[in-house]
């Protein structure tokens, strides 16, 4: 027998399943959809309340999962922040390692496995403290010692660390197991910057003799306290790693990373890699050049586009050629200069005009723009003396012997797309100009070796890498004019000098940047290059990727500077649940 069942009664009565049944059965159709509308409005009506709920009330977090490969152009030999030398050693330590400070990908620095550090008044001492419960890879704690240890390590000249030279002068001191000291023979601004090498465990290498520092396998099998760890390496037959899989490490210093796990696969070249991204046997790619932007159409909205501080140009080796000893000869090369062009045609776009040694976001000064102008150009010259031969169409001037010297002179440069492109517009601007300019390329070895090294140039179209915090010491000092110095415009002055000394020893960041902004004041006066462009780093992401939030870097594998927040999904979570 059926309960009779009423809304209204003292007691309210829940009806069973089956007893709904038997009524929507007893009723007739008008009265079965009459119901069914009703019930459609209620669920209806709930569904919206609890949208409204999540729009109010929840926010998108990001959630942990997922996994993707990546591919980068070459092969690691050594994935050891100590003795990393191409871009895909350096790509597998940021991932495996971590350092005292790190790269916030914005210009800036932040701590990493320290939890604060001092810096005494006169600059001389540097004091950190490392954050509570450290661990290495497999397990055990990280202390001051492995610091100390990496350092020594790095100091050692039988391991031959490219990094040696950013410690000389630095002695180490262990305060206690969770504080580390640094000691400084002289003032040295950008000095935090070295605080990012990778830490080694001690316990590990503490037995690895110098001689054998570079063939230890755990230069492949690493063990470090980066955001991630090896898992799995794949060889061909041949014994060359063809893929590195690494996964999340869960006691990372700055929290276990959002992405489980990492793939980098490793190709012989760009075209190559770029056919693996097309197949979709990777989903990133790394340190795409400019050439190749042209088969990116189906990932453009996948393109991340970053600031790289590096500074091209077209240097300027007076002591190679009369013509270029004239000032008025420099500046007007420097007014006959298209950069918008040059970026346009060698880099595709992807690159912003330079006017001075340093990029101007390091700075945070906008860069002058040296507008392009010929007929200034030509008035510059024609005001010195430089007139133009009818016949040759080259312009010259005599002498106060009455030799004629002609604007003739010779780019040398790397045989790479980019940079030979580049000459050549630039060649074709300052004949414009009525410069007999010739165009040498080299392979990067023999250019460095035997024209570089030597200073063996009239003009040179080359890069210098310019650091987060810039010390122009080893470009623009008059020191360094000769090899092993880096002043490939063999720049004196004293004024120069004197602001770059003067710079790299004040701790004052204000009065640092104003140093540095007469330094670039006085050379653009001087001209002894044309500056042309500072390149785009381009990055094809994963799809859905987020967290992706840098914007600069110094080296391709700072890419990765963030990469533990990185995450491929998100969650809807209430605000109160979080923290």
């Amino acid at each position: 027998m059926i309960k009779s069942f009423s809304p209204f009664a003292k007691h309210s009565y829940i009806p069973t399943p089956l007893e709904l049944r038997v009524v929507l059965r007893g009723l007739v159709t008008w009265e079965k959809i009459v119901v069914l509308a009703a019930t459609a409005a209620v669920v209806i009506g709930i569904l919206g309340a609890w949208i409204e709920l999540q729009k109010r009330f929840a926010v998108m977090v990001p959630a942990p999962g997922g996994s993707f490969a990546e591919g980068i152009v070459g092969t690691p030999h050594l994935a050891n922040p100590l003795l990393a030398s191409t871009d895909a050693d350096r790509d597998l330590t940021e991932l495996l390692y971590a350092g005292l400070m790190k790269s916030d990908g914005k210009g800036g620095l932040e701590t990493a496995l320290a939890s604060n550090y001092t810096i005494s008044e006169d600059g001389l001492m540097y004091e950190f403290t490392l954050r509570e419960g450290l661990e290495w890879h497999d397990g055990k704690p990280i202390t001051a010692n492995d610091i100390a240890f990496t350092i020594q390590a790095a100091k050692n000249p039988a391991i031959k660390s490219p990094l040696r030279a950013n410690w000389e002068g630095v002695d180490v001191e262990v305060v206690n197991d969770r504080q580390v000291r640094f000691l400084l023979k002289r003032p040295y601004s950008p000095f935090l910057e070295n605080t990012t090498i990778g830490v080694l465990p001690r316990h590990i290498w503490k037995d690895v003799t110098p001689e054998q520092f570079s063939l230890s396998e755990y230069n492949r099998t690493a063990v470090g306290a980066g955001p991630y760890r090896v898992d799995t390496i794949e060889r061909n037959a041949a014994g060359v790693i063809t893929a590195y899989a690494v996964r999340a490490f869960e006691s990372y210093a700055l929290g276990k990373p959002l992405i489980r796990a990492i793939t980098l696969r490793f190709y012989n070249s760009e075209t190559e890699a770029l056919s693996a991204l097309t197949a979709g046997d990777i989903d990133a790619l790394s340190s795409l050049s400019a050439e190749k932007t042209a088969g990116l159409r189906n990932f453009a909205d996948r393109l991340r586009v970053l600031s790289l501080p590096r500074v091209f140009g077209v240097f300027f080796n007076q002591n190679k050629s009369a013509a270029l000893q004239d000032r008025a000869v420099r500046l007007a090369l420097v007014q006959a200069t298209d950069k918008k062009s040059v970026i346009k045609g060698a880099l595709g776009g992807f690159g912003i005009a330079v006017g001075d040694p340093i990029p101007p976001e390091i700075l945070h000064r906008g860069s002058p723009t040296d507008p392009f102008d010929l007929d200034a150009a030509s008035s510059t010259l024609a005001k010195a003396g430089w007139k133009l031969n009818a016949e040759t169409g080259v312009r010259e001037k005599t002498s106060g012997k009455k030799s004629v010297i002609p604007l003739a002179f010779t780019i040398s440069t790397a045989d790479t797309p980019e940079l030979a492109s580049a000459a050549g517009i630039v060649k074709n601007q300052w004949r414009a100009l009525g410069a007999d300019v010739t165009v040498k390329t080299f392979e990067i070895g023999d250019l460095n070796q035997n024209v570089i090294r030597p200073r063996e140039y009239e003009a040179l179209l080359f890069g210098e890498v310019v650091g987060r915090d810039p010390d122009p010491f080893a470009f623009w000092h008059s020191s360094q004019r000769n090899d092993p110095g880096l002043n490939i415009a063999l720049y004196t002055n004293k004024t120069t000098d004197k602001l770059v000394e003067e710079a790299r020893t004040a701790h004052d960041a204000v009065l640092r940047r104003e140093k540095y902004a007469a330094f670039l004041d006085e050379v653009r006066r001087d001209a002894p290059a044309a500056f042309l462009y500072s390149p785009s780093y381009l990055y094809v992401a994963a799809p859905g990727l987020q967290g992706f939030d840098t914007r600069l870097i110094t080296v391709p594998a700072e890419r990765f500077a963030n990469v533990h927040a990185w995450h491929l999904y998100s969650a809807r979570v209430w605000k109160i649940f979080l923290k």
